[in-house]
């Protein structure tokens, strides 16, 4: 893969990442106490606004590390693991865009 298409992929992931940060925002919007939706529902609610944010932490974290990587992108040795020096599968980069190292390297 050359470095024009995994750019490509990694700025299609950057833009479904941002897409998912905008519906956490969205889904971790406080309740109004002026709603009424029940003492337990309320309850609810508030346990469901804590795992969005959360998701939302993550899904931050994860859109700085793909910037972090297009940034990278052109620099001599991109792509290559730090510890035996073999190509780092696309795949493991966009997942897990911090990875320094191949599968078998990070065991």
């Amino acid at each position: 893969m050359n470095t024009s298409e995994l750019k490509s992929q990694l700025e299609a992931e950057i833009s479904r990442t941002k897409k998912i940060i905008g519906e956490y925002k969205e889904m971790s919007q406080p309740i109004s106490p002026d709603d009424a939706i029940g003492r337990l529902s309320r309850m609810d609610a508030i346990n469901n606004k804590g795992v969005m944010e959360a998701a939302l932490r993550q899904a931050e974290n994860k859109l700085s590390a793909l910037q972090s990587v297009i940034s990278r992108i052109d620099s001599p040795g991109f792509g290559l693991c730090v510890s035996c020096n073999q190509p780092i599968p696309i795949g493991r980069i966009l997942i897990r865009p911090e990875s320094q190292r191949c599968v078998n390297c990070a065991r």
